[in-house]
């Protein structure tokens, strides 16, 4: 299972949105991993600055805090709700002022001793939403701290001491989770913020929902455009030679992160300003298509690739099963394109032992795309051709039907290792007894972790004790009941990428400090629309 080249219409035209452009390169890191690895020198570093400044630096950071909370409290203090007075009073000028340079001075003692602007930043009459992508770290608040523009924040955050008053004086928009209709309120309160004529504060968003690990742009949620204003894209750069800022959902955690940041010389962040975007009457309709054509002007002048992943798809990443995905998996792009074929896998998963009953009964027969598409009961489309293409490694034209019932098993129940290689071993196991051979495992294996390239010989001798040449399903579950870690142990044994994961909660939430808002029972993004109209 591979990802290949996508032909002649890999090139979009001039008038296609971020959704073709997608097929281009579909990205081959995982966006929700980030790997670290320090060298030695790296090593000696960090130990010499957890001595020596770290120490400093964290308390200067934590006394800059409690310095800007008088500040923020006296200026915080009235109706939330009321609106700005225009013009801004003279001691609010020193107070938003003296707030800035106190939290520039905190992020220059950080390490971020050049925070380098781009472009120019649009007046809250010309845009009143800014749009920042991509959001990779709690450290991407350096822009809201330089503006002090307003964010969508949990309404919860408001309770912390400090760091609650620092947040009410930027006047952010509060969304509960209590409250079922918060998320219809954000957006009209955004809508009315936004119809002001610049007397709020601009609202910076970050519409990608959660932390990636900045090598493409994943799916853009609908919030920020639906109330069809002109919005300004603000893209970030981190370009240090050691990667300490990104945090993902599987790598570094939060306080790792932090603690290595510190321990860096300097650290180095771009902040660019790109022009106004004014949506065409059609995107002010379908806000799916603005996200998308603002996406696309983002990734542009990020040089990097879009893709329609989204945070669902981190869900999958980080499933705790026995068959961690790695991070060059194409599992994510066959999720994708299961969701963008209009199938759902919460339903699949009932209809599981039907697709590997008609794969079993093939025994290995390959199929061409029109049966494929027969099969799945859906017409052929281009997304049909890339799935298609995910199995067709030799570029024949033909496909087994049992590597895509092992993909879609992996898929509709992540988490459930032993469920899906039972599967597999029903498709794959001789009629007599339903054992398989050391070829077979290797095409369940690799088609379950999503790769093309995998040696399992040291596991297979492991399981077949009796030098039978083949093993059963009953011996595979009694060596991983024995040997619960044996896809580090024995499939990547050389991959150090699973010791540093994050502790993974059983239902991941968006890690980043800017909630998303998108109205949940939207149909925005489903049928998105490539055409930029005026």
């Amino acid at each position: 299972m591979r990802l290949r080249g996508r032909g002649p219409r890999a090139a979009p035209s001039s008038s296609s949105g971020a959704g073709d452009a997608r097929r281009l390169a579909p990205p081959g890191r995982n966006p929700f991993v980030h790997e670290l690895r320090l060298s030695a020198l790296q090593k000696a570093q960090v130990a010499f600055m957890t001595l020596t400044l770290f120490p400093i630096r964290l308390l200067f950071a934590a006394f800059m805090m409690l310095l800007a909370w008088p500040f923020a409290l006296v200026a915080s203090l009235g109706p939330p709700d009321k609106e700005p007075e225009q013009p801004m009073a003279l001691w609010r000028k020193v107070v938003d002022f003296l707030l800035k340079a106190i939290m520039r001075t905190m992020w220059f003692a950080g390490g971020f001793h050049r925070v380098a602007v781009k472009g120019r930043q649009a007046l809250p009459a010309e845009a009143a939403i800014l749009t920042l992508a991509p959001h990779s770290s709690y450290f991407d608040a350096i822009p809201v701290t330089m503006t002090m523009s307003s964010i969508v924040m949990k309404a919860e955050s408001r309770d912390i001491p400090i760091w609650g008053t620092l947040i009410r004086y930027i006047r952010p928009v509060f969304v509960s989770r209590s409250d079922q209709d918060s998320r219809r309120k954000t957006v009209e309160e955004i809508k009315r913020r936004a119809q002001s004529d610049g007397k709020w504060p601009q609202i910076m968003i970050f519409p990608e929902g959660t932390c990636t690990n900045r090598t493409c742009l994943i799916t853009f949620k609908p919030g920020a455009f639906i109330p069809g204003v002109p919005v300004q894209p603000v893209v970030l750069r981190y370009p240090n030679k050691l990667d300490t800022i990104t945090w993902t959902w599987q790598g570094p955690g939060a306080l790792k992160i932090l603690w290595l940041t510190l321990c860096q010389f300097q650290n180095q962040v771009e902040i660019e300003f790109l022009p106004v975007y004014c949506p065409s009457e059609e995107e002010k309709r379908n806000p799916a298509l603005y996200a998308s054509n603002v996406r696309r002007v983002m990734a542009k002048a990020l040089g990097v690739s879009v893709t329609d992943y989204t945070f669902e798809d981190c869900q999958l990443a980080l499933a705790e099963g026995q068959l961690r995905l790695p991070a060059d998996t194409c599992l994510l792009e066959f999720a994708r394109l299961v969701r963008g074929l209009g199938l759902k896998p919460e339903n699949l998963e009932k209809e599981l032992d039907k697709y590997s009953e008609s794969a079993r009964m093939k025994r290995g027969e390959k199929i061409g795309l029109p049966e494929f598409a027969a099969y799945l009961e859906v017409p052929v489309s281009d997304a049909l051709e890339d799935m298609f293409s995910l199995f067709d490694e030799s570029g024949g034209g033909e496909i087994d039907l049992r590597e895509y019932v092992v993909a879609l098993s992996v898929v509709c129940r992540p988490s459930q290792t032993l469920a899906t290689i039972q599967l597999a071993f029903k498709m794959y196991g001789s009629p007599e007894d339903g054992s398989i051979d050391e070829a077979n495992l290797s095409c369940i294996l690799k088609t379950a972790l999503g790769v093309s390239e995998l040696t399992v010989t040291d596991l297979f001798q492991a399981i077949d004790q009796e030098e039978k040449g083949r093993i059963a399903f009953d011996d595979f579950r009694e060596f991983a009941e024995m040997y619960p870690n044996f896809a580090e142990d024995y499939l990547y044994p050389d991959q150090t990428h699973f010791d540093t994961c994050a502790q993974t909660p059983p239902a991941p939430t968006p890690n980043g400090f800017c909630i998303d808002f998108s109205p949940e029972n939207s149909d925005f993004g489903r049928k998105n629309s490539c055409k930029k109209v005026d």
